[in-house]
């Protein structure tokens, strides 16, 4: 791996480092506002008092937090969507990744960064009884000791299945001001979550918990919901999602491709309200994963 000098300097002095996905640059974001917005994330863990950590594979090389040429090469370039198991695929012939969920949080764990922001974690897909589709994120988060703070699953999922797979997996749950799990663009799924906490240094004692208690090795979900003024319409939501289903399954769109499509479709069939509840929610997590990241650390 690649760590930047910035980076490498903070996990050494001991200082909050917060890790970032990029997919979300290259795959989830329309371009080109999502090259801008990239910056804005990492602004906003810097606002939050910790230094980001963007990870994505560049000319086969795993670079974990990103200047800006090469900020600007995964969101303008041709890099592909990344899980851990294309990783070494990927490298070995050179190429250019944007990092999904699980391949971020095995870097950022190789690299020593505990905390990991982003917006919606992957999960068990609809049908998935007959077809067995669950994102590698809930199988990598029970085996890696990362906090990814994120806005529940994205609502395109089963997400009480993937509720369930989370409690089986045994990655720990926590509601950030809230008992309810979030998903994506809606603030409650309308499932509980077992655990509540109500401030970053709640978070931070949840942590230094874990690792007294020799549960570290399991992954932890901070759930923040989508603030109430930039949450979906329901019904549009409900719409909209209904109708891409469809039109993904007419277009044959299976596995890894799935959530990118449908992402496409509700950008465009909600006038981009969806991507303005996206950024919304993204920035909110990475401030939070900044403000946990510093209690942390403290």
């Amino acid at each position: 791996m690649r760590i930047h000098p910035e980076v490498t300097d903070a996990l050494a002095a001991g200082r909050p480092v917060v890790a970032l996905e990029s997919t979300i640059i290259s795959h989830g974001l329309p371009r080109p506002d999502n090259l801008r917005i990239a910056r804005e994330i990492e602004g906003a863990v810097r606002a939050g008092g910790a230094v980001p950590a963007t990870i994505a594979i560049v000319a086969g090389e795993v670079h974990v937090g990103l200047d800006d040429a090469a900020l600007h090469r995964v969101a303008t370039g041709a890099a592909v969507k990344v899980s851990v198991r294309d990783v070494a695929p990927l490298a070995a012939r050179g190429g250019d990744g944007a990092t999904t969920v699980a391949a971020t949080a095995h870097f950022a764990a190789a690299a020593g960064i505990t905390v990991f922001a982003t917006g919606g974690l992957g999960g068990v897909h609809r049908g998935a009884r007959d077809t067995f589709d669950e994102s590698a994120d809930l199988t990598t988060l029970s085996r890696t000791p990362v906090l990814v703070v994120c806005s529940g699953v994205k609502s395109i999922l089963d997400v009480g299945a993937t509720c369930e797979r989370l409690e089986t997996l045994g990655i720990g749950v926590l509601g950030y001001r809230t008992d309810r799990f979030p998903a994506f663009y809606l603030a409650d799924s309308g499932h509980p979550v077992g655990w509540r906490v109500d401030s970053p240094a709640q978070v931070a004692d949840v942590l230094r918990a874990r690792d007294r208690l020799g549960t570290a090795g399991y992954g932890l979900v901070l759930a923040n919901p989508v603030a109430a003024e930039a949450e979906l319409d329901r019904a549009l939501h409900d719409r909209v999602l209904a109708a891409g289903l469809t039109a993904a399954g007419a277009a044959g769109v299976r596995g890894k491709d799935v959530t990118p499509f449908l992402l496409d479709f509700f950008h465009r069939e909600t006038g981009g309200a969806s991507v303005a509840a996206n950024v919304a929610l993204v920035l909110s997590n990475a401030r939070l994963g900044a403000e946990v990241a510093a209690a942390y650390a403290g």
